[in-house]
């Protein structure tokens, strides 16, 4: 076997990140004949962001984070009286920047755009996920569960119906339901007190996504020739000879000829190495997993008062929720864990056992200011496919079939 050289790489294409986006640009990759290697800091697949996040397929709920709604909810944001949304202000240059950003898209026609343009990707994303389970059905705890999103205010109606006509003429199957029809689709929101109406969308999906990543990476890596380096944590990067040499922090290298870089919030860090600047802002959210209570949800549940889901996963149920805007330290706070759970009791007290809690977790989400993630080939063959935000779980699929295409232009 021939030594690595300057000359000789170790893979044809680098993904830097084994969660939910790495994971499937792998997978798309490798249906191009590609050898690729998957670098992660972590000893296994899956263990950041996307080992206990919300769970839910989103393909038809695809509204960017930046709306026209939130100047109201800006100052309760800023003083810490919202408890689902949150944002520590700082003097930072980065998050002045990313701010204003964001602040530019918080309006009728951006929110429009930003959405549509996160709903094509995400009927990519389900097409791409149908078409590898019909190829090897891996399992994941994945079904069609459909999904409501409960109303609690007559002010969010007009709102519903306007996205619900915006989103038909791409296919989309969503009906607002009136409270009593909601609890007659779902008979666990007729412990919703106050309930208006309820948006439902009956094709939307769950699956585990921590399942997924270490179920896809065992496929990857028994029937496509997948190469895997844990623990490596890349530092640098810095080309050589019309590819990449990756640097990790204990002084190991890899030389590839393309790199991918889908390291969530950890690409923010990598990229300013690189003199390039980032778009991400990190948004922490929370979640916990346990047994099903007496009036268990069958169909995913999201609390827009709230901002909490409810999504059910094989004999047990999973919570998430609150966003921290501008907080990088992914370890969980345990007064705004508490603080979840007291949200969830409130919003369905009988949805889950709340005596009997198995997971608790926090991971910092990636988000853009447009909401929409960042899909681009950079000169020397590196391509960024980062920025997910809240969705990265529903357009991981859809992202790494247009990231595998970036590789193969000339």
């Amino acid at each position: 076997m021939q030594t690595p050289s300057a000359s000789t790489p170790d893979a044809d294409v680098a993904v830097i990140g084994a969660g939910v986006v790495g994971m499937a640009a792998a997978w798309a990759l490798a249906q191009r004949g590609r050898q690729v290697l998957l670098l992660d800091r972590a000893e296994a697949p899956g263990l950041g962001t996307s080992f206990a996040n919300g769970a839910q397929l989103s393909y038809a709920y695809t509204d960017a984070m930046a709306s026209p709604a939130l100047w109201g909810q800006l100052p309760g944001m800023l003083l810490g009286r919202d408890a689902a949304f949150r944002a520590r202000f700082t003097l930072q240059p980065h998050f002045l920047r990313w701010g204003m950003a964001f602040l530019r898209n918080a309006t009728p026609a951006d929110l429009h755009r930003n959405t549509l343009a996160t709903l094509a990707l995400a009927l990519e994303s389900r097409a791409a996920m149908a078409a590898l389970l019909a190829r090897h059905p891996i399992d994941f705890l994945h079904k069609t569960a459909g999904k409501l999103h409960a109303l609690y205010t007559p002010d969010a109606l007009p709102k519903a119906r306007a996205m619900i006509a915006a989103k038909r003429p791409y296919g989309i199957r969503q009906e607002l339901l009136s409270a009593e029809e909601a609890v007659a689709v779902e008979p666990a929101l007729a412990g919703a007190r106050g309930l208006v109406a309820a948006v439902h969308s009956p094709d939307e999906e769950v699956g585990d996504p921590w399942r997924f990543c270490v179920a896809l990476h065992a496929l990857l890596t028994t029937q496509y020739g997948l190469q895997t380096r844990f623990g490596f944590d890349a530092h640098r990067l810095l080309p050589e000879g019309g590819g990449w040499r990756l640097l990790a922090q204990t002084g190991e290298t890899v030389l590839a000829r393309h790199v991918m870089v889908c390291a969530g919030i950890d690409s923010h860090t990598l990229l300013r190495r690189m003199g390039l600047g980032s778009p991400l802002m990190a948004v922490k959210g929370y979640s916990f997993t346990a047994p099903p209570g007496p009036l268990p949800p069958k169909a995913s549940i999201t609390d827009t008062s709230r901002k909490l889901v409810f999504c059910p996963l094989g004999d047990r149920i999973r919570v998430a929720g609150l966003a921290d805007l501008n907080h990088w330290d992914p370890h969980p706070d345990p007064d705004r864990f508490a603080q979840l759970v007291a949200m969830a009791q409130a919003s369905l007290p009988e949805a889950i056992d709340f005596d009997r809690i198995e997971h608790r977790w926090a991971g910092l989400r990636p988000v853009t200011p447009q909401s929409t993630p960042v899909i681009r080939r950079l000169p020397n063959g590196l391509i960024v496919n980062i920025g997910h935000g809240m969705l990265g779980w529903t357009l991981a699929m859809g992202s790494g079939e247009r990231a595998a295409r970036l590789v193969e232009m000339p």
